[in-house]
Order: C-alpha cells, then sequence, then structure tokens
C-alpha cells in the first residue's frame, strides 16, 4: 500500500504531464502508389521464372503392376548390405506416405524428402506409394514413377519393395546416401 505522502508526491511529479491528442495507434495503410524500386521487382520477377531445381522427370514411364516387385542398386553397393536392406533388418528412420497425391504432388514431396533424408543424416527410409489395386486399368503409378524417380537422384544408392510387414509391394526401402558432415564425422573417427 502506498502512503498519503507518495501519493502527494507522484501528483506533484506529474502535474504538467498532459493527454496525447492523436489517437495511439499505427498509420498501417499501404501506400496507393507503386514506388520505382516496386515495379522494377515486379519486372525482374517476370523477367526471371523461378527455377525448379527438381530433376526429377514427369515423363511418360513403364507402367508397373501392383504385384510387380522394385529392386535397384547403385555400382559399389556391398551385395551383403543390400541383402540386410532388402529383408527390412535396416531401422526405417523416416517415411514418406504418397496415398491420394497426384503424380506432380509426388514429384515435389520425394525430391523434398530424399534431399532432407541427406540433410539430417538420415540413411534408411520408406516411402510408400500403394499398390494401385483399385485402379480400373491395374497400374500401379506412383509406383511406376516411383522406380523412375528414384535412380534419377545422385542421393539414392538404392531402393527395394518393402517387406510385407512394411507395406509390401506397396512400399519401397530407399538407401541414401551419406551426407558431407556424416562422411566427414567418419573419417575423423576412423582417421582415414
Amino acid at each position: 500500500m502506498t502512503t498519503k505522502d507518495e501519493r502527494l508526491s507522484f501528483l506533484e511529479e506529474m502535474k504538467d504531464v498532459r493527454r496525447i491528442r492523436k489517437p495511439n495507434k499505427a498509420d498501417v495503410k499501404t501506400p496507393k502508389d507503386l514506388t520505382p524500386g516496386h515495379l522494377e521487382r515486379q519486372r525482374s520477377a517476370m523477367d526471371q521464372p523461378l527455377k525448379d531445381r527438381n530433376p526429377l522427370t514427369a515423363d511418360m514411364v513403364e507402367p508397373l503392376t501392383a504385384h510387380d516387385v522394385l529392386c535397384w542398386q547403385r555400382p559399389g553397393v556391398q551385395n551383403g548390405v543390400f541383402r540386410k536392406f532388402r529383408l527390412g533388418q535396416y531401422p526405417i528412420e523416416a517415411r514418406l506416405d504418397l496415398h491420394r497425391m497426384t503424380v506432380e504432388e509426388a514429384r515435389r514431396e520425394v525430391f523434398g524428402f530424399i534431399t532432407d533424408c541427406v540433410r539430417y543424416g538420415l540413411r534408411s527410409v520408406i516411402i510408400l506409394h500403394g499398390k494401385g489395386e483399385r485402379n480400373p486399368d491395374g497400374i500401379a503409378q506412383l509406383k511406376s514413377y516411383i522406380a523412375k524417380w528414384l535412380p534419377e537422384l545422385d542421393d539414392v544408392l538404392a531402393f527395394h519393395s518393402a517387406q510385407k510387414r512394411h507395406g509390401g509391394t506397396g512400399a519401397v526401402y530407399v538407401m541414401v546416401r551419406k551426407g558431407d558432415r556424416d562422411k566427414q564425422r567418419n573419417r575423423e573417427i576412423h582417421g582415414a
């Protein structure tokens, strides 16, 4: 509680204070006139369309069916490592579900997913693409594109259709290349 003397002292100090007449609000109206800098940025944006860094093609692919097994490995991947990999014996560190996506949405997601896996040091991941069994023509469209896209990515070392417990032919294991940070860490540990 304040005493009477403290209140009187406060009022004495505040006697010359005057109320602000203008409202205490910021002026947030956007200017109607376009500045030369704004016009230049608009022109520049129109002249240089956004570049697509995604190397995955959206061309026609060889159609695959629901029961086709996906299997691919780059030269240099050891056979014993690939065998353990295709049997699902490595822990799955991340998963991407492409169900109900269009081909273009899946294309963007796969590229971003693999890029993120390299960035965060994830080596064994799974992509759920579905079997396409509901398609009247029997073609597994996303699966067909996955089989084409994964070899196009330098960061993918191998892939194989998943074991039944992980989705079978409706999913694919993907072995991702080590990122630069992980390579450096291995050199430091093993002295190479």
